[in-house]
C-alpha cells in the first residue's frame, strides 16, 4: 500500500499497528453512536440537529466530545 509523502507500507506492517489503533476505532464508534443517540432525542430544531450530527459524523472523535462539550448546552 502506498501513502504520501513517499512511505510505504505494507499489509503485514499494517496487521502490526491493528492492535494499538483499534481501542481507538472502537471508542470513536460509540462515541458517534452516543452523540447521534443523543441528538436523535433532543428537542432542538432540524436545522441544529442535521449540523450537530454532521459535525458528530465527519469531524471524527473531536466532533462528539465538541457535541457533548457545546451542543448540549443549547437546550
Amino acid at each position: 500500500m502506498k501513502m504520501l509523502y513517499g512511505y510505504t507500507l505494507e499489509w503485514d506492517q499494517l496487521a502490526e499497528w491493528l492492535p494499538i489503533l483499534m481501542p481507538f476505532i472502537v471508542l470513536n464508534l460509540i462515541l458517534i453512536a452516543a452523540a447521534l443517540w443523543d441528538i436523535i432525542r433532543s428537542d432542538r430544531n432540524r436545522e441544529s440537529k442535521w449540523l450537530w450530527a454532521a459535525i458528530s459524523v465527519f469531524v471524527s472523535m473531536l466532533g462528539p466530545i465538541l457535541y457533548f462539550a457545546i451542543g448540549r448546552r443549547g437546550r
